[in-house]
């Protein structure tokens, strides 16, 4: 299929994949925007928000609608990494007597992952995660298991409730594509809300999107072409946030501790080619850029001292950032 007939196909697809969303979700477009584009650049999303947002009805509704396989974690004090992973179990041959390891895959092993709450369980079970994120596999034992392609990780987090909890490392953090801050619906938005979960329905979702369809984007989004000087934006803004780099600006270095490091300057690109795309765009131009900057970025910066006494929020650090 050639690039032009694709993209119209990626068009349609997107177009039936927010209406069939919209049977269920109310409002929440930019955070659905964020997530679509994940998926065609490969990335894991973070949803951050208070209980009663909908975070975990927007995963699980994803999951209905697109034709992948889906498996859901509740993260918990006691989950063991191989609760997640699996495990190997010795199995006896009923013909021959012989025992043998066997391996017996965890729920990790899907399409799409819901982490939910992941902030919630221990550091162990936190790195096996990580393994799978990056390397799209997991090590039980000595042996290594490669994961079903496409894999992608929509986890949860509530900000409010930190007690018992565990950051995500910063290392667990930055494999993260993009972190998506879910804010309370406007007052019609919560109206229909309420309409909708106070009424009998009885919806019927399409699945739209296969696996195969879904490598056809991934690609497209690779080959799409970018100008040099957007590039550059890209690069110079993730620059901007480092407080040690040399060309660093007084507001930098007096409210960052850590800035980004290249991986969201990857990101903010890539982002930049699907954001285009989905909007029916050729290529990516320095606005597709801004318009991703604040997932991309906002957990990949550190603020200092100085930062948390002024109450300077992340965003509020990149808006100044990016008004300069």
């Amino acid at each position: 299929m050639d690039q032009v007939k694709l993209l119209n196909k990626l068009i349609s697809d997107k177009n039936q994949f927010y209406h069939e969303l919209g049977k269920v979700i109310i409002g929440q477009k930019e955070v659905i925007d964020y997530i679509f584009i994940a998926f065609l650049c490969k990335g894991h999303v973070l949803l951050e928000g208070v209980p009663g947002l909908g975070k975990t009805l927007i995963i699980k509704t994803i999951s209905d609608i697109l034709k992948l396989d889906f498996s859901r974690i509740q993260f918990t004090p006691d989950l063991m990494p191989s609760d997640i992973t699996g495990t190997e179990i010795i199995s006896q041959d009923l013909n021959t007597g012989e025992r043998q390891f066997k391996f017996i895959k965890g729920p990790l092993f899907a399409n799409v992952i819901l982490a939910d709450e992941i902030n919630r369980t221990p550091p162990k079970t936190q790195a096996a995660l990580l393994e799978a994120m990056q390397e799209n596999s997991v090590t039980i034992g000595v042996n290594t298991h490669e994961l079903d392609e496409p894999f992608f990780v929509l986890a949860t987090q509530n900000p409010i409730e930190q007690e018992g909890t565990y950051p995500l490392p910063e290392a667990q953090l930055d494999r993260f594509m993009f972190n998506v801050l879910i804010e309370y619906p406007s007052y019609e938005e919560e109206v229909n809300v309420v309409k909708f979960n106070t009424e009998k329905t009885n919806i019927k979702l399409n699945q739209i999107i296969d696996a195969i369809s879904l490598k056809e984007y991934q690609d497209l989004v690779i080959s799409v072409p970018i100008a040099d000087n957007v590039i550059d934006f890209a690069v110079n803004f993730v620059h901007k946030t480092r407080p040690n780099h040399k060309n660093a600006s007084k507001f930098t270095k007096k409210y960052l501790e850590w800035g980004a490091g290249p991986r969201a300057s990857s990101y903010l690109i890539l982002a930049a080619k699907a954001h285009a795309l989905i909007n029916n765009k050729p290529t990516p131009d320095i606005d597709d850029v801004i318009s991703v900057i604040k997932p991309i970025l906002r957990h990949r910066i550190i603020p200092n001292f100085n930062a948390e006494a002024e109450g300077m929020k992340k965003d509020h650090i990149l808006e100044e950032l990016l008004n300069n």
